[in-house]
Order: C-alpha cells, then sequence, then structure tokens
C-alpha cells in the first residue's frame, strides 16, 4: 500500500495537465464510425486489423471495474448498463486515444476440459474462448462479436499501479509462491480461493473493444425465447414441447422479418463454441427490429470438446429454418479445401497466445458442422427447401444513414 501511494504521487506529478485530444482517425472511434445494419464492422476492414494491434500493444494508462460489478456492489447509475453480471472477474482497462477494452483474466488452462458434472451456468469462463468465439464469428461473416485480441497482462504495472480505484487495490495480494494475484469484490466469488495470479507479475488475458457508449449507441436487452432454466431441476417451455416455434412465430417481432433466422444463427454460432449460457441478446436501437444480434460473453465456450451439446440447436432444429447466406457459408466451410477447423487453425495462429484452441477443440468444429448440415438436410426433407431455406442474398446495400452516429 506505501509503495502503491508513492507510485500515485509521482504518477500525479508527471502527469501531464492539459487532456489528450482525441485523433479522428483513432482505431477505437473508426471501430465505432463502421458499425453499420449489416455487422459490427465491414468485411476486410483495415481499422480492425489496426484496432487488434493497437489493443495487444498500446500502454495501459487506467484500470477499474466494469460496470457490471459496480452496479452490483451498488456503485454505479445502473441505467448505465445493459445487463448486470459479475459471477467472473474482469476488468476495463482504458488506453490512450480514449480507447478501452474488457480484461478477461485466463481462469482455465487451454488442455483443461470443463467437468461433466458442472451445471453451465457454474461453468468456468475462458480467456481463449472470447478469443476464438471473435476468430469464429468472422469466418462465419456473422461480424457481431466485438474484437478480441489476447494479450500478457502485467498485472502489477497495467493494473495495480494505475487504478484509481482502491476497491481494486485492496483486492491484491502476494501468493505463498510469490505471485501477485487479485480477486473479485462482489457478491459471489469474492474470497482469495477464486483469485487470478500472474506468474509472478504476467497474466494471460483477452481484451475485447468496447463498444460505443449506451449514451450514442443505445442498445437493447432482449431475453431469448430459447432461454435455459438457471436451476438444478427446473425446465424452460422449449425444452419439452417440440412444437415450441409455433408459439414463438406468433409473437412479434419473430412473426415476421429477421428477427428469428437471425436467432438462428445465434444458436449455430452458440452449438459451434459449445455455449448454453445464452440468456439474452443484445441489439442496437438505431437499426430497429431486423438489426442483427450482438453476440457478446462468449467466454462459456469451448469448455467441453468431447460432447456436442444438441439442444442448443433447438431453433434450427424446431423452426427449421436458415438464412441462405449463413447455409452456403456453412457448406464451403465443410468441404475438404475450406475445412472449418484448418480455417480457425490458421487465423487463430495471428494471435498472440496461439495455439489459442487445442486440437481437440478445432476438431470438435467440424464434427459439429456436419451436425448443423444434417439438421438443415433433415428439414428440408421434411418441409422442403423452398420453406426451409430464407433467400437472403438480394438485400441492399446499407445506406449511409444507417451507420451509427457518434455526436460529442
Amino acid at each position: 500500500s506505501r509503495r502503491h501511494k508513492l507510485y500515485r504521487e509521482e504518477l500525479n506529478l508527471t502527469s501531464p495537465a492539459a487532456p489528450l485530444p482525441l485523433r479522428p482517425d483513432a482505431s477505437w472511434l473508426q471501430f465505432h464510425l463502421g458499425i453499420s445494419r449489416d455487422g459490427l464492422y465491414p468485411r476486410s476492414s483495415p481499422t480492425i486489423n489496426r484496432l487488434l494491434q493497437d489493443m495487444r500493444d498500446l500502454t495501459t494508462i487506467s484500470a477499474d471495474y466494469s460496470q457490471d460489478e459496480k452496479a452490483l456492489l451498488g456503485a454505479c447509475d445502473c441505467s448505465q448498463i445493459v445487463k448486470p453480471s459479475g459471477v467472473h472477474l474482469k476488468l476495463v482497462l482504458r488506453f490512450q486515444d480514449f480507447g478501452k477494452a474488457m480484461f478477461k483474466p485466463m481462469r482455465q488452462k487451454r488442455e483443461e476440459e470443463t467437468p461433466e458434472d458442472f451445471f453451465y451456468f457454474v461453468d468456468f469462463q475462458r480467456h481463449n474462448a472470447e478469443i476464438a468465439a471473435f476468430h469464429l464469428d468472422r469466418i462465419l461473416d456473422f461480424r457481431r462479436v466485438p474484437p478480441t485480441v489476447g494479450r500478457l497482462i502485467n498485472v502489477t504495472k497495467e493494473i495495480l499501479e494505475v487504478t484509481k480505484n482502491e476497491i481494486l487495490q485492496s483486492v491484491f495480494f502476494i501468493s505463498p509462491a510469490s505471485n501477485v494475484c487479485f480477486f473479485a469484490k462482489c457478491p459471489y466469488m469474492c474470497k482469495t480461493e477464486y483469485a487470478v495470479c500472474g506468474n509472478p507479475h504476467l497474466l494471460e488475458g483477452s481484451l475485447s473493444a468496447f463498444l460505443p457508449s449506451l449514451n450514442l449507441a443505445p442498445r437493447l436487452s432482449i431475453p431469448n425465447p430459447w432461454i435455459r432454466s438457471y436451476s438444478f431441476d427446473g425446465k424452460e417451455e422449449w425444452e419439452v414441447n417440440p412444437l415450441y416455434c409455433n408459439t414463438v412465430r406468433e409473437i412479434y417481432p419473430y412473426s415476421n422479418g429477421n428477427r428469428l433466422l437471425n436467432i438462428v444463427d445465434m444458436a449455430i454460432f452458440d452449438f459451434l463454441i459449445g455455449n448454453m449460457d445464452r440468456h439474452h441478446y443484445e441489439m442496437f436501437t438505431k437499426f430497429g427490429d431486423d438489426g442483427f444480434l450482438l453476440h457478446l460473453d462468449n467466454a462459456r465456450g469451448f469448455g467441453r470438446h468431447s460432447h456436442d451439446e444438441t439442444s442448443i440447436l433447438a431453433p434450427l432444429s424446431q423452426c427449421c429454418t436458415i438464412k441462405r447466406t449463413t447455409l452456403l457459408r456453412l457448406q464451403l466451410l465443410a468441404e475438404p479445401e475450406y475445412r472449418l477447423s484448418d480455417v480457425m487453425r490458421e487465423s487463430l495462429l495471428q494471435d498472440r497466445l496461439a495455439p489459442v484452441l487445442t486440437e481437440p477443440h478445432l476438431l470438435a468444429l467440424d464434427r459439429r458442422l456436419q451436425l448443423i448440415l444434417k439438421a438443415v438436410r433433415k428439414c428440408i426433407d421434411t418441409y422442403g427447401e423452398a420453406k426451409v431455406v430464407a433467400n437472403d442474398t438480394t438485400q441492399p446495400e446499407a445506406p449511409a444513414s444507417d451507420r451509427v452516429k457518434l455526436t460529442t
């Protein structure tokens, strides 16, 4: 504590008097300006590669709890968050040019599988799952996961010595192995047994770029119609009623438009990564009811490569509908020369924490892709291709007016 106090006093003496100006070409700002009705970023966007590099390399200038954790502690305006959480330690790291990213530290080694007796809602959250989910989302051409990159963080220099949050300072300690550790200050995992530790200072983690603030680009959090029961013995209607989709189709906005098709996209994505924890989804309000769904919080994916949880595909198997563009992309990634595991392996090599996924997890993607295509074929055999495959290949380009507008 004394050393940290001296460091803060020194920092205050040497910090610039005037605030740093915002550069229009900053990667964070260009990322926000590139959000459109079609996705979080355009295909082959050079801005995204620059943003990933900045998150990997730029110096951290401050660290704090996220708004979610502050809401749980009663320390922030809860209207400024979409949905409080808090069972997983995460921090907001800030960089120059007003950039900020969500840091999720390593909690589980890559070669470890989630125990089969674990319920999905008490599963570990994995930093490498966040990284891999971004790469898979981009390969599928969804572009609905915020840019995410792996980084080795010096928890002493890049968190403890730059934070002004006294609560965050108070949860740092030195372990018996002389490693620097810290834990979450929240109503759940708030004990040293749940701490994360450097080696002795360096700690792996994922950094996910922040979306525009809710003041500039409001978002809605909407319950997933295929939400799971978060109790030990309960079941939701969709789990016991195979005709559940007929009920969903009668409710707006699932009765027309693209919302149901976007739910199916999300289910396919979640099945590939093995994520059973999609209780809500978020959307930008600006793009209306047919806007894309954000695929956020993917840290509970890639837990068990040896198990395929086919119940995640319920929206597809019960509704028997899929976008033509999605189906074409899946069929391409099933071809030997474009095999999904090979494309993912090559993409993930770009990350500094490579290998991000173990080989069994990569091969599981190919196996699960075949199960998705099998489910689609079963639907087509039952109802015919015209009713199952929705033609979305002729949609016009989104006008410039549909881009997120950021105003000061």
